[in-house]
């Protein structure tokens, strides 16, 4: 049986709106912060001459753009899925971060073409002056408040975007410091404290841009979160032998997982118990990954069953084979015969049904302990023209009083229904009684049986008897 079962995790009505406004709003602030230090970090560089603190500005002028773009990744990335797009758009996100690491790497380049430039022409005249200092406090307090505001947000909604913003800040404000040692040494007498403060900023951005190129490249090509995994297999693993696990991928993009399992369960099992185990594995993917997308695909499985089963799966596993029933198991001196119907479409022909069979007999010869097997061939049923029984017609009110008589003679009452119906093959005869409520299954099948041939006996124009058994 295979089965395809895809659902979408429960939401509330406006959480992706509640959730893409608190983003842009952190955009947006770290949009302001960013501007005002550039303002206050270029400016004051070259003003007082100081490289390090112009390399200041030069990141936080990357860290205007860079935040413009997050705010822009993050309102399309919070736009719903379409035919499109499928997945939604948050890896707008991871573009956008990816986008910034290009910004810092570039203003690493110059800050180190500068800094170098620097060193080769000897000492560099900086007045390390009080408002450069003062300049510095002011840029540290503004990245601090902005770190907390944009690691909080990230964490909330889980936003690729916001937490590179988050890095990013905390290389500014690793930068601001190294500026602020680079000034101290200066006013100490190291007259090139601020191009080494300098290079020192060069460094932190080039590894706040590799670990952004790395993190987000991993996940634009669908690198296996393995924590997320894990958990996911172990949750699937835990609902026990009845579930056999073939397949997990796992992808994330923006912070949200999308999972599709693949799963063996035994081949005679209904449809409405596959529903209920592909919604014993959605629901413990998304216990382990909460508001995960989950699919889960069913399969027939083969290992682990009983004869019976296996013999099922192996029918079925045939095309043709559209019904495999009466599945009967003989043990006799020590050895084991398989017996079962195949029924395939009336239009097959009988050497390519044969060849269907030999290939299901040789297959189950091939399991363990089956030493013998036997399959009897027949078409499916297709719809069978009748007409209801006309209870005045002399002849049948006969065939009444005779089959409510040996429904009386097996079971001490009178039928509880009994309906006739002329078809081409001859009448067909449909009848239910009543047995006790603690009587056995097989005991009522046995008396079915034993009923069928009492009405069948002398009988040769009747095509069918269907007796129902009920307490």
């Amino acid at each position: 049986m295979n089965l395809n079962r895809t659902t979408t995790p429960p939401s509330e009505p406006n959480a992706a709106a509640i959730q893409a406004r608190g983003q842009s709003r952190t955009a947006l602030v770290s949009i302001a912060a960013a501007t005002l230090l550039v303002a206050l970090k270029l400016g004051t560089g070259i003003v007082t001459g100081s490289l390090g603190l112009v390399s200041a500005g030069i990141e936080s002028s990357g860290d205007v753009v860079a935040a413009i773009l997050t705010f822009l990744a993050v309102r399309l990335g919070g736009r719903p899925a379409d035919v499109a797009h499928p997945y939604g758009h948050r890896r707008a996100e991871n573009l956008g971060a990816l986008g910034e690491a290009a910004i810092l790497l570039g203003g690493g380049i110059f800050i180190v073409t500068e800094a170098v430039g620097q060193l080769g022409d000897g000492a560099h005249a900086l007045e390390a002056r009080w408002y450069i200092f003062v300049v510095i406090g002011v840029a540290l307090l503004v990245d601090l408040s902005r770190i907390a505001v944009s690691v909080s947000t990230a964490r909330r909604y889980r936003s690729a975007a916001l937490r590179s913003n988050a890095f990013h800040f905390a290389g500014d404000m690793a930068g601001s410091l190294a500026v602020l040692g680079g000034l101290v040494a200066v006013a100490a007498g190291f007259a090139q404290g601020d191009a080494v403060a300098a290079l020192v900023v060069a460094c932190i951005i080039f590894a706040a841009a590799a670990r952004l190129v790395y993190e987000n490249a991993r996940v634009l090509m669908d690198t296996a979160p393995a924590d997320a995994h894990a958990r996911a297999q172990a949750a699937i693993n835990r609902l026990g032998d009845a579930v056999e696990l073939r397949r997990l991928r796992v992808r994330e993009s923006g912070g949200h997982y999308f999972a599709d399992a693949v799963v063996g369960v035994p081949a005679g099992q209904a449809v409405v118990e596959g529903h209920g185990t592909a919604d014993a594995v959605e629901a413990a993917v998304r216990d382990a990954l909460p508001d995960t997308d989950v699919v889960v695909h069913l399969e027939p499985r083969q290992e682990g069953l009983d004869l019976r089963d296996r013999a099922l799966a192996v029918a079925l596993a045939e095309p043709l084979v559209r019904e495999a029933h009466d599945i009967t198991i003989y043990e006799h001196g020590g050895q084991t015969s398989v017996s079962l119907h195949l029924k395939m479409a009336p239009d097959v022909g009988v050497g390519e049904a044969h060849d269907v069979a030999e290939r299901v007999e040789a297959a189950l010869r091939d399991e363990g302990g089956v030493d013998d097997v036997q399959t009897h061939l027949e078409p499916l049923e297709q719809p069978v023209a009748a007409r209801p029984d006309d209870d005045h017609a002399r002849p049948n009110e006969a065939q009444r009083e005779r089959i409510g008589a040996l429904v009386r003679d097996r079971t001490g009452q009178p039928p509880r229904e009994l309906r006739l119906l002329h078809a081409a093959g001859g009448l067909v005869v449909f009848v239910s009684v009543a047995v006790p409520a603690d009587m056995t299954l097989s005991a009522a099948h046995d008396l079915a049986s034993r009923l069928e041939d009492d009405i069948r006996d002398g009988q040769p124009h009747m095509q069918d008897v269907v007796v129902h058994t009920e307490p």
